[in-house]
């Protein structure tokens, strides 16, 4: 086969790879800003503000992303992890303090509840009016604190389900750019086969075997 031959294949064959990562570095561009806009757009839409600097608790403090988001609107992904895991799980986990229930998520408290009611019945089956007082208002307040766990809970489950969405238009983003890379280094390497096909003459051979006779002296 030809030299030229050989370059020209391999150039074309450069230039389509490089067309292929064109396209799917803009697919995966056109994910990412998708992502990026549509997590945006539903955190104005929560108008979720963080609490000012000097509003934080010291436990609060402690948490270095509520200290650097201080005040700002929430509108990204990274945001939104933050005031999930690191201010609404802060406070849920300081719920119920100094109770046996601190800290119990909604379904925990679920089985609390059905003890003391259990312990209610028993108590009213006792006749012991006073237990029975003591017990209803311990069940009153964790009726309470199972409600707003489920509220928080809630709303910490779709923080963390946009950050998850943020985070993959963030991969998308990624994967773009080193398919740009990709793209533009086939192209030059493309280009660089045309010129050299250019600059090779017609006829020569790719790994030509030369053959010549062996001179015999007597």
């Amino acid at each position: 086969m030809k030299r030229r031959t050989i370059d020209l294949v391999a150039s074309a064959g450069g230039l389509l790879l490089a067309a292929i990562l064109l396209v799917g570095g803009l697919v995966l561009t056109s994910n990412a800003n998708f992502a990026k806009n549509y997590v945006h757009d539903q955190m104005v839409q929560q108008q979720i503000t963080f609490t000012a600097l000097e509003n934080l608790s010291e436990e609060e403090k402690a948490e270095a992303c509520l200290v650097e988001y201080a005040g700002q609107l929430m509108t990204t992904g990274k945001q939104a992890e933050c005031y999930a895991n690191h201010y609404i799980g802060l406070h849920l986990k300081n719920m119920g303090a100094g109770t046996p229930y601190e800290g119990l998520s909604y379904s925990a408290i679920g089985g609390a509840q059905t003890e003391l009611k259990a312990q209610i019945t028993a108590a009213t089956e006792a006749g012991d009016t006073a237990k029975v007082t003591e017990l209803n208002a311990t069940l009153t307040k964790l009726n309470g604190q199972r409600d707003t766990v489920f509220k928080g809970e809630m709303l910490r489950g779709v923080l963390l389900t946009s950050y998850g969405f943020s985070e993959l238009g963030a991969k998308a983003g990624q994967g773009a750019t080193v398919a740009y890379i990709g793209a533009g280094l086939f192209f030059l390497l493309s280009i660089l086969g045309f010129w050299h096909a250019a600059r090779t003459p017609r006829d020569k051979a790719f790994a030509a075997v030369e053959s010549g006779r062996e001179k015999v002296t007597a």
